[in-house]
């Protein structure tokens, strides 16, 4: 008894079978005919032979001089035994025994094979722990042993430079993990990266159905799908609840739907410093939580952040000139602070410090990794950034997975395997999503995290829906990001906004 392993490992494409037997036995001449022929049971093969090859995780083949029985048992063994007999169809069965003793020997090949493949990470929540990311590599290898994976976590601060440097040397990953920011608009238009439209055939609509932005931020304008996505999080701002109630600022926000309009957002902040506290500051001194600047801008009056192609920035519309003039009047008026010296991170700090009333900088990863260090006096309170007719169009974040090209159809194929169980396998897909501390990408998960440990994150769930244009996917988007948070202090730091922002579009725009 001789095992056969399933066909995607033994490198045949399951499309090159027409037919999936599960137990034929060749009796007679007449089987052994239709066999030769192509033709068995009333169905048409595409080749003889290949009614051996089935598509299930475990596959016995049984040979002996009178009987030819394919048999399919999963999870556990089966001996099929029959009595050798001579005869005239001796030379006839010589020749199927042949047939089925190279099956074997192809099938003992298969078994054998031993795929090596690399993923590297982005710090995506959980992800970047090594252990982590073992235990869901050790799930996957009880599954699929022929699959070998190592792990490299990288760093935002390095992780571009180490990645450039495996491209130019021929040693990047078969797996990389991280947004289409990376995977679409850089290595994927400098056709580094594998075309994945295949991974999406049988769950487009699930993850349609999450969220309409995810699908179009995974592919090119050519469409080729160059993430296959795994996790998504919509990027929003937080309050601290004890100081608006102290200002009588509650009456400005729609605590149900947490959302508001840009006049409350106005009045709030005004009703704040009346009451001796400091609303917040708009920090632009790198780049670091520039998600949540943009989106103030954008949102205050609904103004596009790029045109619909994503090819090319458009700040310079009369919505976001008249969203950076109200933030400009803002500081000047001292009901806002600018800080050039500070990013993202430190804006959080201040927040959950008590020293500021709220944070542009906020999201459900940034509350389970303050909520142990949070002052006493802080009451948090997340809302969506505010707009003019109240309903917001947040930026966000997907993360999921590319294929490198590195000229092995075999490993490439590999790496296909595992994304497709991290991210697909029905026992495996949520551990891998709760692991990233954000969302889910396919509707058919559903919540995940309402009674575990991180019950906190499922209130940050009402946000997803507001999820805009993923517009990281814009050519030049990393120059977009330095000229950002440059061309904030040079607004607050009292230049005129209209002509600030023509400097900031001829750089940004260039091709």
């Amino acid at each position: 008894m001789l095992l056969f392993r399933q066909s995607r490992l033994c490198k045949i494409k399951p499309g090159s079978v027409r037919i999936r037997v599960l137990c034929c036995c060749l009796r007679n001449r007449t089987d052994m005919k239709a066999l030769k022929t192509g033709k068995f049971c009333g169905l048409s093969l595409k080749m003889p032979i290949q009614a051996f090859i089935m598509e299930h995780r475990q596959m016995h083949a049984i040979a002996s001089a009178e009987t030819i029985r394919v048999c399919l048992k999963i999870n556990r063994r089966e001996t099929c035994q029959e009595k050798e007999t001579g005869g005239g169809r001796f030379m006839k069965n010589l020749g199927m025994l042949i047939i089925c003793l190279l099956l074997v020997l192809a099938g003992m090949t298969c078994a054998a094979a031993q795929t090596e493949i690399s993923l590297w990470t982005y710090p995506i929540g959980g992800w970047t722990d090594e252990q982590t990311v073992d235990e869901i590599i050790a799930g996957f290898n009880a599954v699929w042993p022929e699959i070998r994976v190592s792990i490299r976590c990288l760093d935002y601060g390095t992780g571009d430079q180490i990645v450039e440097e495996a491209l130019e040397n021929g040693t990047a990953p078969d797996i990389i993990m991280e947004g289409p920011e990376r995977l679409v608009a850089n290595w994927g238009s400098s056709g580094h990266m594998l075309d994945l439209s295949d991974l999406w055939e049988d769950t487009r609509f699930d993850i349609m159905a999450s969220s309409m932005a995810v699908e179009p931020a995974c592919r090119n304008a050519d469409g080729k799908y160059y993430v296959y996505p795994l996790c998504m999080t919509a990027h929003c701002m937080a309050i601290n609840y004890n100081d608006f109630k102290a200002a009588d600022a509650l009456q400005y926000i729609d605590e149900l739907t947490h959302t508001w309009t840009t006049d409350g957002f106005v009045n709030a902040v005004r009703a704040l410093k009346a009451a001796g506290f400091a609303p917040g500051v708009l920090y632009c001194g790198g780049q670091g939580g520039d998600q949540g600047t943009r989106a103030l801008v954008t949102n205050l009056y609904s103004g596009a952040f790029t045109d619909s192609e994503h090819t090319r920035y458009t700040l310079n519309n009369d919505e976001n000139i008249r969203a950076l003039t109200l933030l400009k009047t803002m500081v000047s008026e001292g009901l806002l602070t600018a800080d050039p010296e500070i990013a993202g991170g430190d804006a959080i700090s201040l927040f959950c410090d008590g020293e500021n009333s709220m944070t542009f900088c906020w999201n459900a990863s940034a509350a389970i990794t303050n909520k142990l260090t949070m002052a006493k006096d802080v009451t948090v309170f997340s809302m969506a950034f505010p707009s003019e007719d109240g309903y917001p169009e947040l930026q966000g974040g997907i993360w999921g997975f590319g294929v490198f090209d590195n000229g092995d159809a075999a490993r490439a194929e590999a790496a296909k395997t595992f994304i497709r169980f991290v991210c697909d396998d029905p026992g495996q897909a949520a551990s891998s999503v709760y692991e990233s501390g954000f969302f889910p990408t396919r509707a058919s998960l559903g919540d995940i995290y309402s009674g575990t440990e991180k019950s906190d994150n499922a209130e940050y769930a009402i946000y997803v829906p507001f999820l805009g244009d993923y517009y990281q996917i814009t050519q030049n988007w990393t120059m977009q990001r330095a000229e950002w948070w440059q061309l904030l202090q040079r607004i607050f730091g009292g230049g005129d906004v209209a002509s600030e922002v023509a400097v900031y579009m001829d750089r940004v725009n260039q091709n």
